[in-house]
């Protein structure tokens, strides 16, 4: 069982019964799914730079991106349809976790000048969006080796009812959120 997904049977779920004073253990909102996402923008007519993207994707996340395409061409783009647009991933299970794990404790740490997430970065469901600038933080990424630097867009989906439980969730959960 991955250390976060341990955590968050251990101590998480007790302290969101108290908090919010639940007594189904059912009812306690979850992480659901993690979807890290990067758009190719300018280089979309380089395959050979697409392919070695979704290949550092694949070491970051350990599963195989799904790569999408254009729905339509707009001409003030340069963009045709059913050209790549877009690569992502989305996590559940035991590799959402341990990508959870490895973010919050090395990668984010790694980041420049990073001083916590914002709490402005959550919606009304409590779901939570924030951009990493540089893939390059991640470990599993040699940065003597990579020619291309490639930012990230991660999505945390959660089952909360309201932002302020998705919110203390993730700060339960470990995540660097700003008072």
């Amino acid at each position: 069982m991955p250390r976060l997904q341990e955590k968050y049977r251990k101590t998480v779920i007790p302290a969101m019964q108290k908090t919010f004073k639940i007594d189904n253990v059912m009812a306690i909102p979850k992480i659901e799914k993690v979807v890290v996402n990067t758009g190719v923008g300018k280089i979309v007519k380089e395959d050979k730079t697409i392919e070695r993207i979704a290949k550092e994707l694949t070491m970051i996340t350990g599963q195989k991106p799904v790569f999408r395409k254009a729905k339509k061409s707009i001409s003030g783009f340069k963009l045709r349809e059913g050209v790549t647009v877009g690569i992502s991933v989305t996590l559940r299970g035991k590799r959402m976790y341990d990508f959870l794990d490895r973010l919050i404790s090395i990668a984010l740490p790694r980041s420049r000048d990073f001083r916590g997430i914002e709490v402005k970065n959550f919606d009304k469901m409590g779901n939570l969006n924030f951009g990493i600038k540089e893939s390059s933080i991640f470990p599993e990424i040699n940065y003597e080796n990579t020619k291309d630097i490639f930012g990230l867009e991660v999505t945390v989906v959660t089952t909360a009812k309201n932002g302020e439980s998705g919110i203390e969730l993730l700060r339960q959960m470990g995540f660097p959120i700003k008072k």
